[in-house]
């Protein structure tokens, strides 16, 4: 058998079985076609699934340091980026091995046993708390029409005020915003590989999604609730140039981005006293290790943290 048609079923396992983002499973198919593509090249011919049994070692560690001399060739090399793009790519070889070992009884013990390039884990950049509460209102006043100052006041409120990725706010529609008007609501929102969440939403930003709901331009309940000029899914391009175009305008670092507002709700709720646990709800991450990035990212937290509870802080 190929090894490029296991390499098909592997994909097809990840997004039908295992449910992976699309994301994700784009990701492993370039992965592993430059995988493939090497191999070829250096066993001098089609791979198939016994050459896979059968390689070495060595044979992988010649991938990686043809990987590394490529990312060195390119303009712009940064080292740390490099090496987590070679280790998500060793993560594909390595899941598509274990794929290999379930499903047609291929063992090879050489992927597993590799060592990973050395990564440093990137910290999350939040924004000043008046710099995060000032950008819903300042992208919307750059707005090209009212119908889209509105839509970007909603959805820049939302982004800051519950923590939402930018994919996962312009995959909602109409529909997925709770009728309250008062009191406590929540929103259903559907992160990463399928996982659903439920996040509060604060009165403000409530206030806000009512106020958008009343101008939206659909009257269909399943219309995108954050709609493009042509009536479709707002492009995620389109809410990042406006980030991008208000960031220069305000002044604000290159790292003020829409993600960036995602940082911002974690690490204001941290610095407010909520528990990791809680964020990591909130932000829907599956591991906790994920959420604790940000108290690394806050100084002023860690010492605090150390002082109210250490024996010798006294």
């Amino acid at each position: 058998m190929a090894a490029s048609a296991a390499v098909t079923d592997f994909l097809d396992w990840l997004a039908l079985e295992k449910r992976s983002s699309a994301a994700t499973v784009a990701a492993y198919r370039g992965d592993l076609a430059r995988f493939l593509l090497f191999l070829t090249e250096h066993l001098g011919g089609e791979v198939f699934l016994r050459d896979l049994e059968g390689l070495r070692a060595a044979d992988l560690r010649a991938w990686l340091a043809h990987e590394a001399g490529r990312a060195a060739e390119r303009s712009g090399f940064v080292r740390d980026k490099a090496n987590r793009t070679r280790v998500r790519r060793m993560s594909a070889v390595r899941s598509f091995f274990r794929h290999l070992s379930r499903r047609y009884d291929i063992e090879n013990a050489a992927p597993a046993l590799m060592a990973s390039p050395r990564t440093r884990t990137p910290l999350p950049r939040p924004l000043p708390v008046a710099e995060a509460l000032a950008v819903p209102s300042g992208i919307a006043g750059n707005a090209r029409s009212a119908l889209a100052e509105h839509r970007d006041t909603a959805l820049f409120t939302l982004l800051y005020g519950a923590g939402l990725r930018i994919g996962e706010a312009l995959a909602l529609d109409l529909h997925d915003v709770p009728a309250q008007t008062g009191g406590s609501a929540v929103l259903r929102v559907l992160g990463k590989g399928g996982k659903e969440r439920l996040v509060p939403l604060l009165p403000a930003v409530m206030a806000a999604l009512h106020r958008w709901v009343r101008q939206h331009p659909s009257p269909s309940p399943d219309a995108p609730l954050f709609p493009g000029v042509r009536g479709g899914r707002l492009d995620p391009a389109v809410a990042q140039k406006a980030m991008r175009e208000y960031r220069r305008l305000a002044g604000l670092p290159e790292h003020a981005t829409p993600h960036a507002l995602r940082h911002s709700f974690a690490t204001h709720l941290l610095e407010g006293g909520a528990d990791l646990r809680s964020i990591q709800e909130l932000l829907g991450h599956a591991s906790l290790s994920s959420t604790q990035r940000y108290t690394l990212a806050d100084e002023t937290h860690l010492m605090e943290v150390w002082r109210r509870t250490h024996p010798r802080a006294g």
